[in-house]
């Protein structure tokens, strides 16, 4: 099988590396990584421009790939440049909108591609521990309408967000995939309240209140209790995106490393001429390329059938909880006391490798659910 990107993959992983590298240095992404609005509204529309929001959404739904190796192309740039901008977001809403949208509803696409509307994804809750099925959030029909109650968490980009995809109750048990609702949600709705706070990454988060909230009819995305198939795409998307963006973050923390052991010098020569630091980077080196090939793999699998699919994303979140994890530690380690350091890269890299572990079920997690799949 070919792996090799196409032509048009390689042009827009270009002009994308070549934009951030240009535009979002280090210290402009920390300005606006620290800022009240957690991302810049101006790199945002940007990225609209050059296609890059686009790029994640299939010609289908106006876009100009979709296809997991589209995915993955922009996110492992985005993680090269530790970018905080909603891309995320968009990704996991668009799948959800795209699945179980009616055309109405998935005319909402353009206004994400266009940079118009910022889409966010909210289904974690604080008691749910990465479980899909675990929905406590509860809708009841209302009227024409819907009415919303309870709590979602860590809701990303969430105070800047328009529109929000929101999983619910609508009958059945807490754990019960069957009886969970996708709404679309507008951050306007009457009952809804939005609270933020700065991520440690770098950032913002939010959670949302939904209080008595009242939506209209045409807030259910999908059938009345069928929206677990749509979830779960959602989210595997969103983790397809967070394994490149790590890959991303992986390479810069590597290329920095490497630098460092050519150019610092200890008892008058250079570090890397020492055997052990060469043995830790080269285990270091081949352990990244583990991680591209669960990567690729994963990209690969997303059109095949459901468990081949989920396995493949589950094995390469695994994967790269792991790997992160130890390319962010090893290479502190061998910059030594300055790696970590607020004013090098290297430190945002390493604590941005260790938090996307935590995001959308972690390594244990993950092993569990790969094994699991494997039984069905």
């Amino acid at each position: 099988m070919n792996f090799e990107h196409t032509e048009d993959r390689r042009m827009l992983a270009d002009s994308l590396n070549r934009f951030i590298a240009e535009q979002y240095g280090f210290e402009s992404r920390n300005r606006i990584a620290q800022s009240k609005e957690g991302f810049s509204k101006a790199i945002w529309q940007q990225f609209a421009e050059l296609g890059v929001i686009g790029a994640l959404f299939s010609e289908a739904d106006g876009g100009f790939g979709g296809a997991g190796f589209d995915v993955a192309v922009v996110f492992e740039a985005l993680g090269r440049g530790l970018v905080v901008e909603p891309l995320l977001g968009a990704v996991m809403a668009g799948e959800a909108i795209s699945v179980a949208g009616d055309d109405a509803q998935k005319a909402r696409l353009g206004e994400i591609m266009s940079g118009a509307t910022v889409a966010a994804f909210a289904h974690d809750e604080p008691q749910s521990h990465y479980e899909l099925s675990r929905v406590q959030t509860r809708a009841e029909r209302s009227g024409d309408g819907w009415v919303l109650d309870g709590v979602k968490a860590v809701v990303q980009q969430g105070e800047q967000a328009s529109l929000f995809v929101v999983s619910a109750r609508t009958s059945g048990g807490m754990d019960d995939e069957a009886g969970i609702s996708l709404f679309l949600v507008p951050a306007n709705a009457p009952g809804l309240k939005v609270r933020g706070s700065p991520a440690i990454d770098g950032g913002r988060v939010a959670e949302l209140t939904f209080d008595n909230a009242k939506l209209g009819a045409d807030a259910l995305l999908g059938g009345e209790g069928k929206g677990f198939d749509a979830l779960e795409r959602a989210i595997g998307r969103g983790v397809l995106a967070l394994c490149a963006e790590a890959l991303g973050a992986m390479e810069s923390a590597k290329d920095a490393t490497l630098e460092y052991l050519r150019t610092r010098k200890q008892f008058g020569v250079f570090i890397g001429s020492f055997q052990a630091l060469q043995h830790r980077m080269a285990d270091l080196l081949l352990e990244i390329e583990q991680a591209r090939s669960a990567v690729i793999n994963a990209a690969a699998a997303m059109d095949a059938d459901r468990v081949t699919r989920e396995r493949a994303l589950s094995a390469a979140k695994f994967s790269i909880g792991r790997i992160g994890t130890l390319v962010a530690q090893e290479s502190i380690q061998m910059h030594g006391g300055i790696g970590m350091t607020w004013e090098l890269p290297l430190a945002h890299f390493a604590k941005r490798l260790v938090m996307i572990d935590h995001q959308l079920g972690d390594e244990d997690h993950h092993l569990q659910r790969y094994i699991a799949l494997g039984r069905a």
